[in-house]
């Protein structure tokens, strides 16, 4: 699977987190080389009105259509005027949101979509769409997070989590990815907490040892890929605490935080997104969920 194919995917629904979304979305698009595309989903209704049911469907049919237009057009100045010359696509479509947004994403390189919303997109910090997007999208999906009037940061770098399980790899290679095409370092985080049971063996375990076995985990976990992508500087971060506390500590000052779906470290049986609901509520930045089957690391790492 070619994570490079397809187009970057907006959901835009007039609030000012999706024109944030969209400008950052414009950039992405531009690094990938992809056009953006702008998609706004209208759920038609279904009240009775008065008068002749047909005339009266059809014109609030024409409302709700025109609105969603002079949004998806609002959306397309603000991408040309962060990035002159990108390509815009723009669609107007019916059906609910998330699951117009999910239609999208089997066609997309990347969703992205604002961490609050209005009219259709309303609840997504808490997951009524972004959470239904992130657990069934076809690819990889940004929410985009942080100071709305904030400037794209070059400089700042991608923060990815890893751990242990098959989830984290496909959140290490689009992180690779990503930071090598923005030409930034790369801040892998692993982190663990103590799993003893019985207090009374806490003074005789070697913690340095457990630390330093950690740290090879770290290590061995990200060597494919500083072999294929050399000209990325990675640091490694291994932190004795929880791992969405880690990882918010090191997102101050980045661009871009990963992370799979399913959780990682060494907190077990982490339900879908606990990790991930934690970073898309706190992150100071744009935050990526990247689940197993949107990107195809083993793929990717045969690529030239």
């Amino acid at each position: 699977m070619d994570i490079h194919i397809g187009s970057v995917v907006v959901g835009i629904d007039g609030s000012a987190h999706a024109l944030a979304a969209t400008r950052w979305a414009a950039v992405e698009a531009c690094r990938r080389g992809l056009p953006l595309r702008l998609v706004s989903a209208v759920g038609w209704a279904t009240w009775s009105p008065i008068g002749l049911p047909a005339l009266g469907e059809e014109y609030e049919r024409g409302v709700l259509l025109e609105t969603a237009r002079a949004m998806v057009d609002a959306a397309a100045d603000a991408a040309t005027a962060t990035v002159p010359g990108v390509e815009v696509q723009r669609e107007v479509r019916g059906g609910v949101p998330a699951r117009a947004l999910v239609e999208e994403s089997a066609a997309a390189a990347l969703l992205v979509v604002g961490n609050r919303g209005s009219g259709g997109f309303t609840g997504l910090l808490l997951g009524s769409v972004g959470v239904t997007v992130a657990a069934h999208a076809h690819c990889p999906v940004v929410v985009v997070r942080g100071d709305a009037a904030r400037p794209v940061r070059p400089d700042g770098p991608v923060v990815v989590g890893v751990g242990e399980e098959a989830e984290a790899e496909a959140a290490i290679a689009f992180a690779f990815d990503e930071a090598a095409r923005r030409g930034v370092p790369l801040v892998a985080v692993h982190s663990w907490i103590e799993t003893v049971v019985d207090p009374y063996l806490v003074p005789y375990v070697d913690w340095e040892s457990v630390a330093l076995e950690e740290r090879r985990v770290l290590t061995d976990a990200l060597a494919p890929w500083t072999g294929k992508y050399p000209g990325v500087e990675v640091r490694e971060v291994v932190v004795r605490d929880g791992a969405a506390r880690a990882l918010l500590s090191a997102a101050a000052g980045a661009d871009l935080v990963v992370v799979g779906s399913r959780g990682y470290g060494a907190a077990r049986g982490l339900l879908l997104g606990s990790v991930s609901q934690a970073m898309l509520q706190h992150a100071p930045c744009p935050v990526a969920v990247v689940r197993s089957r949107t990107v195809d690391a083993a793929a990717l790492l045969e690529q030239p």
